[in-house]
């Protein structure tokens, strides 16, 4: 059945090519924030949604942020735009050398973890910028129970392992791009052949494999995060705690992540075909999400935002016509949920895209 509905959702996306270059580059800004903001923000990172986007299509850092998320976030986008380019180059087999690369742009050059033990003892390691991790790695789960990844030992020869099944699968063509995908992802994921930032490159190369195959290119979203590490969890009850087991599981061994990955797959096409191809004035989208106002006002605020980034409150009320205290109320309401920013140097900022 899920199967079904991910080809149904990507035939609807395929009678659209080709985009105009307009939907093209409405799309790109679309991805471009959502992506870095979502998967940086799993790990993490502290930016809001306007900070991200504010500094990945302009450039530019407002309010007080993080130096670190800040070079985080902007070095994410560099290699999502690596990746992309990548992807295009279909006659070109995936190498190691590609990931460890990739790894390399996203973690910028190599840096100290200071940590305290108990008892106050200090420790330090340096996480490795395009180097397989030489310390073991594991995570504890939300159940309270530690689950190991592969050894430092095993894990270049794991590593090889899954380029050669990725690149020998998808020559095959018996799996489709989006269980190959799925199944790349679950089994890097269970190598977790670096220190740091192995969550980032396994949904990039989520992307690199869909695009590759002319998919669209999907988010996994942060309000979604419980669902996601729970598929994860629930695939590795099934597979097994061995990390050799994990890194050659197979489509059926992981259902329940597969399941899971297809429904957001199919979702985010499904949100792509009506972002391009829904001409509705009363329509908004926020971070992935499709947003109809009940009451016209709050689409005469967001369109008055954008005409006049300088708005006061007595121009806002002459062109909607609302009073005052009504006027503020909604405009909190929009402040609240990230749609909007008032900055004093430069007025309002409105993060929120219109269907039109």
């Amino acid at each position: 059945m899920e199967e079904k509905k991910l080809q149904s959702a990507l035939e609807e996306w395929q009678k659209l090519l080709p985009l105009s270059e307009e939907d093209r580059n409405r799309l790109r800004r679309r991805f471009t924030v959502d992506f870095n903001y979502n998967s940086n923000h799993l790990e993490g990172n502290t930016l809001t949604y306007g900070q991200t986007e504010i500094l990945l299509l302009f450039g530019k850092v407002i309010g007080e942020a993080d130096l670190k998320d800040v070079q985080d976030m902007s070095a994410s986008n560099v290699a999502l735009k690596m990746m992309e380019e990548e992807s295009g180059v279909k006659d070109i087999p995936l190498t190691q050398n590609f990931i460890r690369t990739l790894h390399r742009t996203l973690l910028r050059e190599d840096y100290t973890v200071y940590r305290s033990l108990p008892g106050g003892v200090q420790t330090s390691y340096v996480v490795h910028a395009g180097q397989y991790k030489t310390r073991p790695n594991s995570v504890i789960t939300r159940y309270g129970d530690r689950f190991e990844y592969a050894s430092p030992e095993e894990t270049p020869a794991l590593m090889a392992g899954l380029v050669d099944w990725y690149n020998q699968a998808e020559q095959e063509g018996v799996l489709t791009p989006a269980e190959l995908a799925i199944m790349f992802h679950y089994r890097y994921i269970r190598i977790h052949p670096f220190e740091d930032g192995n969550g980032r490159i396994a949904r990039m190369m989520v992307n690199y494999i869909l695009a590759r195959h002319g998919y669209p290119m999907v988010v996994v979203r942060c309000r979604s995060k419980k669902e996601y590490l729970e598929a994860l969890h629930r695939a590795d009850l099934v597979v097994g705690a061995a990390p050799a087991d994990g890194a050659n599981a197979s489509l059926k061994d992981i259902r329940p992540f597969h399941k899971y990955m297809n429904s957001l797959i199919t979702e985010e096409i499904k949100n792509d075909v009506l972002f391009v191809t829904e001409r509705d004035s009363k329509v908004w989208w926020y971070d992935g999400q499709r947003i109809a106002f009940r009451t016209e006002t709050y689409n005469k605020i967001l369109r008055a935002l954008q005409a006049e980034n300088r708005a006061t409150l007595a121009y806002l009320q002459k062109e909607i016509g609302v009073n005052r205290s009504a006027l503020q109320k909604m405009l909190a309401n929009l402040q609240e949920k990230g749609y909007v920013e008032r900055d004093e140097k430069v007025g309002w900022r409105v993060f929120i895209m219109p269907s039109v």
